[in-house]
């Protein structure tokens, strides 16, 4: 998330980069690139496929930053492009790829012996994964990344209603798993 001063120095960026400022445009990469692989990777599931995703972003940012007309925030802008880059990265993966990459550390952790809390991570692992794209893509956004349910609904194209019922419906959808594993003793 970025404070009022940081959004109005992104706007004064983009607006200088969107003129052929080419300082300015990497002020803008420089100050966003965490941020592009961050969500990248979370929405993924890969290091490796968030720095292909990051690099596109950012190799392809230089012409789409002249359409940047400034009617949302920067950041929100910038969300949008990665979401849409991350859909195109999935769809051209194969079908029912999980998140598996992305929770590697849950074998690492049972080796240091911390089995329930591995157990924990592996349930949320399986979990989100059987999560539509749409639902995981919301909880990454608002849960991970902290945004607010208008600011998830402005990066992910949807209204901020359709994000709170995406929220509830996730809910609901944990819920129901974890009272199944609870039934059958895990």
């Amino acid at each position: 998330m970025t404070g009022p001063d940081d959004a109005a120095a992104d706007l004064a960026l983009a607006r200088r980069a969107a003129e052929g400022d080419g300082a300015a445009f990497a002020e803008l990469l420089g100050r966003h690139y965490d941020r592009i692989h961050r969500l990248g990777w979370r929405l993924l599931g890969s290091a490796a496929e968030a720095e292909d995703l990051a690099q596109d972003v950012c190799a392809g940012l230089g012409a789409r930053i002249r359409g940047f007309r400034g009617e949302a925030a920067f950041a929100t802008w910038l969300y949008r492009i990665v979401v849409n880059a991350a859909r195109d990265a999935q769809r051209r993966r194969a079908r029912g790829a999980r998140l598996v990459e992305a929770y590697t550390e849950v074998e690492a952790l049972e080796r240091a012996g911390a089995e329930a809390r591995a157990a924990e991570l592996d349930w949320l692992r399986r979990a989100l994964a059987a999560l539509s794209p749409e639902l995981r893509e919301t909880a990454v956004l608002v849960l991970d990344e902290g945004l607010t349910h208008a600011e998830a609904g402005a990066a992910l194209g949807v209204s901020g209603g359709t994000v709170s019922w995406r929220m509830a419906e996730i809910r609901k959808r944990l819920a129901t798993l974890a009272d199944r594993a609870e039934d059958m003793g895990a």
